[in-house]
């Protein structure tokens, strides 16, 4: 009989450079210092985190932090999905933009998880970038100082707003106000939204209901909240049983804005089932002008949030921060950039022309 071998250990937890910041109650940026031997504080810190660093263990990874100094020419960007179309465009954008600059881009799907938010800022795939396009839809205001990270990130989106951090946004008020609007202006009298998140203050939902609430002031339309029509996520089935379920009820919109095209295809399929007509009786919007939006039937008004601009901005702004190259010759080092996209309405056969149009 042959010695039998030992079983072998379970792999301990690997300690982060987060994990003695937080047991030595320092920012990130202080125990990296500790760790490089640089930055200004007090002896007492320094050596408060140096014994933190003995206790837990902490090993600095030297071949990735060489790979790292050096550069590797590889960036990460961290979306919730790549199925919802939004972000597989912005995805295949970022891809694109950085080719031209000579970069590799790893996509680090979140999965709709607060916690695979949270690795994508501090798990150990960051030995492998330079730095990070994050698009957050978990975390919110208070979890800003997850964001204080030691190497070039820029945000993307509008779920979490701070000067901490460069952000590219996109004008999710501007442009729900736009289709609202433009609804009301082709003659519509009872226009729904579709696709509220209840008690949200910050994110895509809650400023594009803004949009649509500021919209409706503007025109001096009353608000009626049977019109509201919740929904936690934005996928096309959701659409359809958000509808269905409002038009079961017994009301019966003129005009619809959808909070994204995925919910605008949902809600025209629902529609079509209830024998209505699009957009003879109901005129439909959605938002994020995806590529599939033109080929519904009939094609959809949306709106086009710009992500063109949103991937060349995001991965040059990043490149810049990565070579330690200013983005903007007005702006000192140390600030960030803030930066709001424009965008434009699409119109196509899912809505009607506007009242005061003249038809030649």
């Amino acid at each position: 009989m042959g010695e039998s071998k030992p079983e072998p250990k379970p792999d301990k937890k690997r300690v982060t450079l987060r994990d003695v910041a937080e047991e030595a109650g320092v920012s990130l940026k202080t125990a990296s210092n500790v760790i490089n031997h640089s930055g200004r504080m007090t002896d007492s810190t320094r050596e408060k985190v140096q014994e933190v660093i003995d206790r837990l263990g902490y090993r600095v990874n030297v071949s990735a932090r060489n790979l790292r100094r050096g550069q590797t020419g590889i960036i990460g960007l961290a979306i919730p999905d790549l199925q919802m179309p939004y972000f597989a465009q912005l995805s295949s954008l970022v891809i694109e933009e950085a080719k031209k600059l000579g970069l590799r881009v790893i996509v680090e799907p979140t999965q709709y998880s607060r916690e695979g938010e949270i690795e994508a800022l501090h798990g150990s795939q960051q030995t492998m970038i330079d730095g990070l396009i994050y698009s957050p839809l978990e975390l919110d205001q208070d979890d800003v100082d997850q964001l204080d990270v030691d190497y070039p990130l820029v945000l993307v989106g509008e779920r979490i707003f701070t000067d901490k951090v460069d952000h590219i946004a996109t004008e999710n008020v501007e442009g729900a106000k736009r289709a609202t609007s433009y609804l009301l202006q082709t003659g519509c009298k009872r226009v729904a939204v579709v696709g509220v998140h209840p008690g949200e203050k910050v994110g895509s939902a809650a400023l594009r209901y803004q949009g649509y609430l500021e919209a409706l002031e503007e025109a001096g339309v009353e608000f009626d909240e049977r019109l509201v029509v919740e929904s936690g996520m934005w996928h096309r089935s959701d659409g359809v049983r958000v509808m269905n379920a409002l038009l079961d009820s017994g009301v019966v919109p003129d005009g619809v804005v959808a909070l994204n095209d995925m919910l605008a295809s949902g809600v025209m399929h629902a529609i079509q089932m209830h024998n209505l007509r699009i957009p003879e009786d109901i005129s439909v919007i959605g938002f994020d002008n995806s590529d599939d939006s033109q080929y519904l039937s009939p094609a959809l008004t949306s709106i086009a949030p710009g992500l063109e601009a949103v991937a060349r901005l995001s991965v040059k702004l990043l490149k810049d921060r990565i070579d330690g190259v200013s983005p903007s010759k007005d702006l000192k080092p140390e600030q960030k950039v803030f930066r709001k996209v424009s965008s434009s309405l699409v119109v196509r056969q899912s809505t009607k022309l506007p009242t005061n149009s003249l038809v030649v």
